[in-house]
């Protein structure tokens, strides 16, 4: 299994930004998005499972952040709208062995994050 993360940039704050994941060997893994700022720990940001039927998010993100993935593409994505300066971090695209781990379960494979900077 091997994840690419892409899509990062600069934003001003409230303007939106795509992330993709290409993801392959994840048909039915589940799936998440962490972001990690400077200084700090390894948040959660979302969750989907194998079938994309359930997914999850963190108050933080809720109402703003949307994630997808279309399997027959082998890709993983997050829309994220509404950007916060707090929404400044690298973010990581993450799978599971298993159908959903949500937000507390084991990550057995990570992307090599790509930085998203919101600043005006």
């Amino acid at each position: 299994v091997q994840l690419q993360a892409s899509g990062g940039g600069l934003v001003r704050p409230g303007e939106s930004l795509r992330l993709s994941c290409a993801a392959s060997g994840i048909a039915f893994y589940g799936a998440a998005w962490f972001r990690q700022a400077p200084g700090k720990e390894r948040d959660f940001v979302a969750a989907i499972s194998w079938s994309g039927g359930t997914r999850d998010y963190p108050d933080s993100v809720e109402g703003r952040f949307t994630i997808s993935r279309d399997n027959a593409k082998n890709t993983v994505a997050l829309q994220m709208n509404s950007l916060k300066s707090e929404d400044t971090a690298v973010y990581y695209c993450a799978a599971a062995r298993s159908r959903y781990p949500g937000r507390s379960g084991d990550y057995n494979y990570w992307g090599q994050g790509t930085l998203v900077t919101v600043s005006s």
